[in-house]
């Protein structure tokens, strides 16, 4: 098959019978026209509909060798640096098609599923260990234009200590049982962005296991038996665009999973009971390296809307002139700037690694992941402080629809933007920066790789500091010193 459209992307999500709670009722309807879901499913049965384009097809897709078909851009293992900067281009292409709104877009994922399959070699001949379902997975998710997401975190019960709970009725999710047919796992997993919306969800650790109970991972349909979503409250504010022009497209629900002795056949498991894979295959897989390599090629892109709406304040208000105000803006355009020179170093400095593929190098990814968490609510206040009370006293388009129209055409004008023009942009911005929508991209951005001092730890550890250290020693001990 190869890449799919929109359309298709629509008709399979619909017929998925995934069990999905939301405000403490059951789903029932199609997906497709929820109000919580189909504002943003339309936006990614838009990226699906632009691989099929044809003055895009090429940037987006490339042509499997042996039946030529069209495979998704995200799916590429790049061999050379013109490979990875192939694959950059096309996260480009589509964060700009969604201003860098959509943390889970499908290339996300297909990027881990494409560095997990790069890496099956780590667990070739180890105990309980299946590299070939990976493989597999990795095959089908080419051919089928798959969409998927994850969850690796366990339940906040006690965060001060290691939690000891019951084996056969856990909290965090764990394998309780085994039979010829697969891995049984009951207990609860958190934090699955777009959890239900997609048609399978990947399920592994990203390290700290210390159960073998917990140490598994695998991929399973969205819809499995006994697989439950449990949804936080939308945040979509209605489908106006005109009030609601980011949540209405990209409002990415986040969920709850919960097993309930869910049955994972055996060729959907890719290691088990095994502790050391568990906390070893990421860390020594390319899956950081790629992963941060589309992240942050993402936010790029997002904080290059964040300037867009900023100067654009600025200039409806006219307010440039104003130094504290170029202050503020120039803070963005060198978050925005750090953060290119970073990419590039990383695919300047990129290397083929054991397994055969040109991994971007890690050092300055890890550099722009500490970096993002920081600026970004930064960036979010500044655009605050900017809009002022501007972003407060807000009217809706009812009222312009209303007897209203002639008040606002004269009260709410802006120097150089008609009342229309400079309410839609204030709203833009204060979806972005005060809704519920705007807040959660705040801090969904604080913690998108997890603790922001444990990303810190990392990069501390992985930075080569020796030769540094030897300049100083030898400077110390030079003659002309003493």
């Amino acid at each position: 098959m190869g890449i799919i459209t929109g359309k298709e992307f629509i008709d399979r999500i619909n017929r998925l019978n995934s069990d999905i709670w939301l405000d403490g009722e059951k789903i029932e309807e199609k997906l497709s026209v929820h109000p919580a879901f189909k504002g943003l499913i339309r936006s990614k049965a838009s990226l699906y509909d632009l691989q099929n384009e044809p003055n895009l097809k090429s940037k987006l897709t490339y042509q499997t060798p042996d039946t030529g078909e069209s495979i998704g851009m995200s799916y590429l293992q790049p061999k050379t640096k013109r490979d990875l900067k192939k694959r950059r281009t096309m996260i480009e292409l589509w964060a700009k098609h969604t201003n860098g709104m959509m943390g889970r877009s499908p290339d996300y994922m297909n990027t881990v599923v494409m560095a997990f399959a790069s890496s099956t070699a780590l667990l070739e001949g180890k105990e309980n260990c299946f590299p070939e379902n990976i493989q597999s997975l990795y095959e089908r998710a080419k051919k089928m234009d798959l969409s998927f997401t994850h969850t690796f975190i366990t339940p906040q019960v006690n965060r001060s200590q290691y939690h000891f709970e019951s084996s056969m009725n856990p909290i965090a999710a764990k394998v309780i049982g085994q039979n010829e047919k697969g891995i049984i796992i009951k207990g609860a997993r958190l934090l699955a962005t777009q959890g239900g919306l997609t048609d399978e969800v990947l399920v592994y650790s990203a390290g700290g296991v210390f159960s073998e109970a917990e140490a598994y991972a695998f991929s399973i349909p969205t819809d499995t038996e006994g697989l439950k979503f449990i949804c936080r409250e939308s945040f979509v504010g209605g489908e106006s665009s005109f009030n609601y022009p980011l949540s209405s497209r990209y409002e990415e629900m986040d969920t709850i999973l919960v097993f309930d002795n869910v049955l994972v056949p055996w060729d959907r498991v890719f290691f088990h009971n095994n502790i050391e894979a568990a906390n070893q295959f990421i860390l020594q897989s390319p899956f950081y390296s790629f992963a941060f390599h589309q992240v942050i090629t993402r936010q790029i892109v997002k904080t290059e809307f964040l300037l867009g709406i900023a100067e654009l304040l600025v200039e409806t208000i006219n307010i440039s002139e104003y130094q504290h105000v170029q202050e503020k803006i120039s803070e963005i355009i060198i978050g925005l700037e750090t953060m290119k020179a970073l990419l590039a170093k990383a695919e300047a400095d990129a290397k083929l690694d054991e397994f055969g593929n040109m991994r971007p190098c890690i050092i300055p990814l890890q550099a722009a992941s500490n970096i993002f968490p920081k600026i970004y609510p930064r960036f979010s206040e500044i655009i605050q402080i900017i809009g002022a009370s501007g972003m407060v006293s807000l009217p809706t388009e009812n009222d312009f629809d209303s007897d209203l129209r002639t008040d606002l055409d004269q009260y709410l004008q802006g120097a150089n933007a008609s009342a229309v023009d400079r309410v839609k942009l204030f709203r833009l911005a204060w979806d972005l920066t005060m809704s519920s929508f705007g807040t959660r991209q705040t801090q969904y951005e604080r913690y998108f790789f997890g603790d922001p001092i444990r990303l810190s730890s990392q990069l501390y550890k992985s930075y080569t500091k020796d030769q540094y250290v030897k300049r100083i020693v030898d400077f110390l001990n030079h003659k002309g010193n003493r």
